[in-house]
């Protein structure tokens, strides 16, 4: 019996489709927080006073920030959209908003840079993304006077619905709202169902994350790649410890680091967005670049085995990891052993096997679970990541036990903990 999925369900998914495919995305984090160089949260942390915070808007002029530049990073990383802060805790908007003179249009810059990188991003072929905090540390009355006050909660709700309003009727197409900063209310509280629907209402077809307090389209693990079961999820991660510029963090992630965290989202099913800090002018600090340059090289070689790929159940492996779509498996190599490479426990048959980059054939015997790959170079073709497509008669698996054979009758993982339990040979 074929089972019927419901037209809502059908609906979702269809939505959703894109950002399954799409595997990595940018951020971009950028405010008057740059100025200062220490922490997007500088206002919060050091307490400095509204009075005194505000006189940076009229220092933010921009005058180096360049929204195709910013696309050109993305693409060159291999990102397929891009989110853009459109105003974060700090309550400054990069927009121009009808309901505040504290936003980039009336102050400093005289510049409307949402509707610039939303331009940007439409040009390169890019899909768009808007975050939004639905905190406010500027706004009187701010969440804070909300919770206590019955009349100051109705003005900021309103405020708070107003803004993401502007956000979804002035800029066309918009294919995400990204909320953030749901503190200090549950979705009751931000009246987040009235929320999604007005932004349904105005984007039909957009897709909302689950940061005002509701489960949304898909969830957003921060600062990890830790798969979501059983939903969509999407990774956001700093390339240092912040996310806005600060000058003091050159806690850099290495490239091996990077790429390390683009399989591990690839593998798991769910996406990596990496952020991008510009300085306080705008421009966009060079180790971008080189960072996502030396992984962007491996991304776009061997683009099959990152853009697409389905959850992964093959068991690790000592030379690297895997990526799976359909009935390939794709052995990402980091750690090159020589002319030979051994995998075991497969219960599939390869039926052929290349280099992804190149589409060279690969020389390969198997005897029962045990595929011997013949033929290599001695050295790496890449050292970051040689990437390897196994063809195979079915879906990819691989399994090994803590022996040297896998029982025939149930058993559990090697860690004994919930999750492990559950998997079965």
């Amino acid at each position: 019996m074929t089972e019927t999925v419901s037209p809502a369900i059908a609906q979702a998914e269809a939505r959703l489709a894109w950002l399954r495919e799409a595997k990595y995305g940018m951020f971009v984090h950028w405010g008057l927080y740059s100025l200062l160089g220490r922490h997007e949260w500088v206002m919060n942390r050091e307490r400095i006073p509204i009075a005194e915070y505000e006189k940076l808007a009229d220092r933010f002029t921009g005058e180096r920030f360049d929204a195709d530049a910013l696309c050109q990073l993305a693409k060159r990383f291999g990102a397929k959209y891009l989110i853009f802060t459109t105003k974060h805790h700090e309550g400054f908007a990069l927009f121009d908003s009808q309901l505040s003179d504290y936003t980039s249009v009336k102050r400093g810059a005289k510049r409307d840079f949402v509707r610039e990188v939303v331009e940007a991003c439409r040009r390169h072929d890019l899909r768009i993304a808007l975050y939004c905090t639905l905190n406010d540390w500027h706004h009187s009355p701010d969440a804070v006077d909300a919770l206590e006050d019955p009349a100051a909660y109705e003005r900021f709700i309103a405020y708070v619905h107003g803004q993401i309003r502007e956000l979804m009727t002035n800029y066309g197409h918009i294919d995400t709202m990204w909320y953030d900063g749901w503190w200090p209310f549950d979705a009751e509280g931000w009246q987040a169902e009235r929320m999604n629907a007005m932004v349904r209402e105005l984007q039909p077809h957009i897709l909302v994350n689950n940061r005002n307090a509701l489960p949304g389209d898909f969830a957003t693990p921060e600062q990890h790649t830790t798969p979501v079961p059983g939903r969509l999820w999407e990774a956001c991660v700093t390339m240092n410890d912040s996310w806005g510029y600060t000058t003091y963090d050159q806690n850099w992630k290495t490239p091996r680091q990077l790429l390390g965290m683009a399989l591990d989202a690839a593998r798991e099913g769910g996406n990596l967005v990496v952020n991008v800090g510009p300085r306080p002018d705008g421009s966009i600090p060079e180790v971008y670049d080189d960072l996502f340059g030396q992984v962007g090289e491996v991304i776009h070689a061997n683009a099959e085995a990152f853009y697409g790929t389905d959850v992964a159940d093959m068991d690790w492996i000592n030379h690297g990891t895997w990526t799976v779509k359909g009935n390939t498996a794709y052995l990402h190599v980091q750690r090159w052993a020589g002319t030979e490479l051994t995998v075991a426990g497969l219960e599939c048959r390869t039926q052929a096997a290349r280099f992804v980059a190149t589409g060279e054939p690969i020389r390969f015997t198997q005897q029962d679970d045990r595929l011997v790959l013949h033929g290599l170079p001695a050295e790496p073709p890449h050292a970051l990541d040689t990437v390897i497509a196994l063809e195979m008669d079915r879906t990819p698996r691989r399994y090994l036990t803590g022996g040297m054979r896998v029982p025939t009758v149930p058993h559990c993982q090697y860690d004994p903990v919930e999750p492990n339990m559950l998997k079965m040979p």
